[in-house]
């Protein structure tokens, strides 16, 4: 009797073949030597970036817990000591405190009005047709462009003409206009990507177009608003131009303008502690509000890349 080669019933179809040449099982893929190669570089470019931005800030945390001496004679070392005295003395004596104050009620008041006014301005021009909106949307877009620089004289004249030059009010007013042009650019572009059927049916229930934007938009674009926000927060505490020109006055300074009059008196003084010290001070609540809300940065700048 003779046999057949047929395999047995029940075995795989799909099973795979032994190689012909080899006889080793199937053969294996080949690996994508240029791909791997870029990932490597890539990688290599972000740990060398990474690297060149975390070590100035750890060295200047590391050097507001030095004194003077270590500073100097050992500037790469840990401290021997963490003198937390260089803290309380930029703190009180630096007049940080105040700085601080000033600049939390600045930049609170600014990002307030600049996220209602910008929203609202990018839900108008993102939902409603009617003439001119395209001539508005790209007059906000041509303020991005527009240098700070050339309008300090005129916004100079203009405050004080207001009776609001020196003043904190004057100086939100001026971050507001300051940052409602990225604000409506960006903003506008997230509104598009929202879907319209949730607000038609908002209007159907009988909410009027306020009610559907404060319920039922803005809800929905928090991401885009809480990215946003944290750009221009980080533009409006690092603003130094501004309030150089537009605010002088002792008691109204903010911490950008305090931190140069402690680099230059301290500078004189030889208490390199205690600059070292306000620098971080400044540094501490930028990398809070980044380190809190990075997941919601992220999903703000990438709402709108799947639809």
């Amino acid at each position: 009797m003779k046999t057949t080669d047929t395999p047995p019933t029940g075995a795989p179809e799909d099973a795979p073949s032994l190689s012909k040449t080899t006889g080793q099982g199937p053969a294996k893929p080949k690996k994508d030597v240029s791909g791997s190669t870029l990932n490597v570089f890539s990688h290599g470019i972000l740990i060398l970036w990474a690297f060149m931005v975390v070590m100035p800030l750890l060295w200047a945390v590391m050097t507001s817990f030095k004194d003077d001496a270590s500073i100097f004679g050992s500037p790469w070392s840990l401290p021997d000591k963490l003198h937390f005295e260089n803290w309380s003395r930029a703190w009180s004596e630096a007049h940080m405190s105040e700085y601080f104050l000033n600049t939390i009620i600045v930049v609170g008041g600014s990002l307030i009005g600049t996220l209602l006014l910008g929203s609202m301005a990018a839900y108008v021009l993102a939902r409603f047709e009617f003439p001119g909106n395209r001539f508005i949307y790209f007059l906000f877009v041509g303020g991005m462009s527009f240098p700070i620089m050339l309008a300090l004289v005129p916004l100079f004249y203009v405050l004080k003409n207001m009776g609001l030059l020196e003043t904190i009010p004057g100086l939100i007013l001026v971050y507001i206009a300051y940052s409602l042009p990225f604000t409506v650019f960006f903003l506008t572009s997230f509104f598009r990507t929202l879907p319209s059927s949730v607000a038609e049916a908002a209007m159907i229930d009988g909410a009027s177009h306020t009610r559907t934007f404060f319920q039922v938009m803005v809800p929905m674009a928090k991401p885009g608003l809480i990215s946003v926000g944290i750009f221009n927060f980080l533009g409006q505490w690092n603003q130094y131009m501004l309030p150089t020109v537009l605010n002088n006055d002792p008691d109204n300074r903010v911490l950008s303008q305090g931190l140069v009059e402690l680099a230059t008196s301290q500078g004189y003084k030889g208490d390199w502690s205690g600059l070292f010290a306000g620098l971080v001070m400044a540094m501490l609540p930028v990398l809070a509000a980044y380190i809190i809300f990075q997941r919601q940065v992220v999903a703000g700048l990438t709402a709108g890349a799947i639809k």
